[in-house]
């Protein structure tokens, strides 16, 4: 498997920013990290490994960044409203370095698709709703689509218009969501074992449904924990049945 490390300084972030990619073709799979953790971590925890037919097939191309969750919802030292402002410019950082990376190493007319698990869900998610027109769609494993489950309390406008189970109800801006409508990857998937919220993915469900919005909700069994071997399961699945 074709794999490559690559840096820059983000003006996004003013800070040099990591990104790891796995393969040469196909669509693009632009991995969001959980909660803390880095753009090795899908890799670390064989998730890589686990779609690699995939990616040695040609059917997709692996694109894997960080987080800056350390450095916003995740740092209990740090005032909320920076968190916030933070989080506001790791937005920046994916939309204007990061999907022209990915453009630059495949092509102008690339589909990207956002995947994630856990907090990389409602990344993905969130980066996906607010710019369809550069996010494709998105594979979304066991997440919560409420920003506020993190932000012990903190609530001011970067919150809400980060936070996909708050603007999604009230989004009205017709140009938008006929770009959301117009996917056909928007993958809601939970299990229903120890520490997963499916009932997280219905009532994101139920906001698109209202909005008539195209998705699927896929709730795996109780056998399905919110740990590594539960998706290691279903992105195999899915890349191998959707896409």
């Amino acid at each position: 498997m074709n794999r490559e490390l690559s840096s820059w300084y983000s003006p996004a972030l003013q800070k040099d920013m990591p990104i790891a990619s796995y393969g040469h073709y196909g669509f693009a799979l632009l991995l969001i990290p959980t909660a803390a953790a880095d753009y090795l971590e899908y890799e670390r925890f064989q998730l890589i490994d686990a779609i690699a037919p995939f990616i040695e097939s040609g059917k997709v191309k692996v694109f894997s960044i960080d987080s800056i969750n350390r450095e916003s919802w995740m740092n209990d030292q740090m005032d909320p409203r920076h968190k916030s402002i933070r989080h506001q410019q790791w937005n920046d950082y994916v939309y204007n370095e990061v999907v022209p990376f990915i453009k630059m190493n495949t092509s102008y007319d690339t589909p990207i698709i956002a995947c994630g698990a856990s907090f990389g869900a409602l990344h993905s998610a969130n980066l996906f709703f607010k710019r369809p027109d550069l996010i494709n769609g998105i594979i979304a494993m066991s997440g919560v689509y409420d920003l506020t489950e993190y932000t012990k309390g903190y609530f001011d406008e970067d919150v809400y218009y980060n936070s996909p189970a708050h603007y999604m109800p009230n989004l009205s801006d017709h140009a938008i969501l006929e770009q959301i409508r117009a996917s056909h990857h928007i993958h809601l998937l939970s299990g229903s074992g120890a520490h997963e919220a499916p009932d997280a993915a219905r009532s994101m469900a139920s906001i698109l449904y209202n909005k008539g919005i195209w998705y699927e909700l896929d709730i795996w069994g109780s056998d399905m924990t919110h740990d590594w071997p539960t998706w290691r399961k279903m992105l195999p699945h899915y890349l191998g049945t959707r896409f």
